[in-house]
């Protein structure tokens, strides 16, 4: 009960900055990274959370889903495949290299063995769409960059996973059984690829009957339906529920937009609601222990982890590419890590494989400086794209008429 009352009080201080943060480097994710960790063990004492408790493992996990599940659905499929290259050269090209350099540092700075080293590096590899808010969710935005990032943090979560599970099996007891397990995580994503297809596909045509369908006021709760049976049918069958909920998405808006439409609002209420949740909660982790635990070669290994490895690995990605030098800039810069790195970072720590703790301890640091440097840095640099409605400019029709040259400026302030 006091974890939900700390909740509360973080979500109401956020709301009530939100106008503020919206405007300034203040992020609503920091305030709640920050509220959890004054209320863990580390500070006041007030919630007991460790990395084994199952709250941190479940409410990262349903953040991954709602996020990459609301974010599937910004995915435009004709436009997609007009620009389906750039995509391509990220996930093919730039995510491998931010793999392997990821493992390089954390080898030679760090100490870690090459198995684990590597294990790190694909734990990392991974970008989050949820701190990228205020790039990928901006029309005046580049559709081509909002649709690269959107893409490949969509998408490499789900490419991660089979690698980091094969790694772990490779690093712990089991190791002799890492080969035998590729054939069950091959089925698991193409089992989450499946479902997240064919489930609202198959919602969408029986909406079409002529005695089926909803009412106004409950359509949003259609995808929502599908989202939740989605969720659980994905952890029964063990399939892969990341691809399973950024597929789901993208089908749902491609055969329905009307749907897409109706669900909107509630569904990014939700994937807001859920990543709070999740920051309070990965907060509480970030006890001074855990900061003192990691050396200073694994402090530099992470300052490399955020601004040299993804940035040039997305860099060389995209040269030859028509992206300016702006664009590849911020697309570079944005390689934020999340929910994804959470959940595999505690399956990491599950695991029980001898430096695993260690690993642990780097990929949670690197989480926190990544969500304070990326959620604090979207919306100045969506600005240089002059995103006015950042500030709560209305859009399209409803948005002021332009002042003519005899008019005063000073309407707009």
């Amino acid at each position: 009960m006091v974890l939900i009352v700390v909740f509360g009080v973080a979500l109401l201080i956020a709301v009530l900055l939100s106008g503020l943060a919206a405007r300034t480097v203040l992020s609503t994710s920091f305030l709640f990274l920050v509220g959890g960790a004054l209320v863990s063990d580390g500070f006041l004492g007030l919630i007991h959370v460790t990395p084994d408790s199952e709250i941190v493992s479940v409410t990262a996990d349903l953040a991954l889903f709602a996020v990459l599940f609301t974010d599937g659905m910004h995915v435009s499929f004709p436009k997609l495949r007009q620009n389906w290259r750039n995509p391509a050269r990220a996930l093919g090209l730039g995510m491998p290299l931010a793999f392997v350099g990821m493992a390089l540092i954390t080898h030679f700075l760090v100490g870690l063995d090459w198995t684990t080293s590597f294990l790190v590096g694909a734990v990392l590899a991974p970008t989050d769409p949820v701190f990228a808010s205020a790039i990928v969710g901006r029309k005046e935005v580049p559709s081509k960059l909002r649709q690269l990032l959107n893409v490949e943090s969509g998408i490499n979560d789900g490419l991660a996973l089979p690698v980091v599970l094969i790694l772990i099996a490779a690093a712990g007891p089991t190791a002799g059984n890492a080969e035998a397990s590729l054939g069950k995580i091959a089925l698991e994503l193409v089992l989450g690829l499946v479902f997240g297809v064919a489930l609202p596909f198959v919602v969408n045509e029986l909406v079409r009957f002529r005695l089926l369908g909803a009412e106004p006021k409950l359509q949003p709760l259609l995808p929502l339906a599908i989202g939740v049976i989605l969720y659980a049918l994905c952890h029964l069958t063990h399939a892969n529920p990341y691809l399973a909920a950024f597929s789901a998405g993208a089908v749902l808006t491609a055969r329905s937009t009307e749907a897409k439409e109706a669900f909107e609002p509630l569904g990014e209420a939700l994937a807001e609601l859920a990543k709070f949740t999740a920051l309070l909660v990965f907060g509480a982790l970030l006890t001074p222990q855990l900061f003192g635990d990691l050396s200073f070669g694994g402090y530099v290994a992470v300052v490399l982890a955020i601004v040299l490895i993804r940035p040039a690995s997305l860099l060389l990605s995209l040269l030859g590419t028509r992206f300016t030098r702006q664009e590849k800039l911020v697309a570079a810069w944005f390689g934020p890590k999340g929910f994804a790195s959470v959940v595999y970072g505690l399956l990491v720590l599950q695991a029980g494989i001898p430096q695993g703790e260690e690993a642990f301890t780097l990929i949670a640091v690197c989480i926190a400086f990544s969500i304070i440097a990326h959620s604090s840095t979207d919306v100045p640099i969506a600005r240089l794209f002059d995103v006015e409605d950042i500030a709560g400019v209305p859009e399209g029709d409803d948005a002021p008429a332009s002042p003519t040259p005899g008019q005063s400026q000073e309407v707009r302030a």
